[in-house]
């Protein structure tokens, strides 16, 4: 399947059919969002995927829409983060240092100019460019997900605070920006029948 059948062929899944995703192809998602392009490669995110049938359960209280929780073989939940500090900034550098085999002091510059840069934002700032950058690794989940031909239904109707306790979050420093339900689509969900509604080229292009 090339990327425009699959992209053609994906749509927001209502109900799956409770058959779980082999962890090789899972695995293969999770890499295309541990992959996504992020804003000065800070990642501030991160990735929780629940896939026991306990927490997905858990869970289900949350979402005003619970038939894809109750149905899903994985659901990813991104989190944002709502501060950036000196000592997340520094593990960045030592991973940089570590995996590049790059000494500490050759990454001076950079690591002063990206102090620079978030200190210049407040905590509102901070989350506003933190949750794009979420929606990014979404869009990867995404797609990768449809080249698997696993089905997907991204969701942002749910209730902040019962997940944030269920997960054990604090919103002091992070908070839930968007959740994905992956799995494969029931027979059950006439949605799939559907065509699919996009603007015309002409509305939506404009070349100049």
């Amino acid at each position: 399947m090339n990327y425009l059948e699959a992209l053609s062929r994906r749509y927001s899944v209502k109900k799956f059919n409770n058959e779980i995703i082999p962890q090789e192809t899972l695995h293969n998602i999770l890499e295309s969002g541990k992959l996504s392009a992020s804003s000065l490669g800070l990642q501030p995110y991160k990735i929780i995927v629940v896939e026991s049938e306990e927490m997905k359960q858990k869970l289900i209280p949350a979402f005003y829409n619970p038939s894809q929780i109750s149905t899903c073989s994985h659901l990813i939940v991104i989190i944002s983060k709502k501060t950036i500090g000196e000592s997340y900034i520094q593990g960045y550098f030592n991973h940089i240092s570590e995996v590049r085999d790059v000494p500490l002091e050759n990454l001076d510059l950079f690591k002063n100019s990206i102090n620079q840069h978030i200190n210049r934002q407040n905590n509102d700032e901070i989350f506003n460019w933190a949750e794009k950058q979420s929606y990014i690794v979404l869009a990867n989940l995404m797609y990768a997900a449809a080249i698997e031909n696993i089905d997907t239904c991204p969701m942002e109707g749910f209730r902040q605070d019962l997940i944030e306790e269920i997960l054990n979050i604090d919103p002091e420093t992070e908070k839930v920006t968007v959740t994905l339900a992956l799995g494969y689509r029931s027979e059950e969900d006439h949605f799939q029948h559907m065509k699919k509604v996009r603007k015309p080229n002409e509305k939506l292009f404009k070349f100049i």
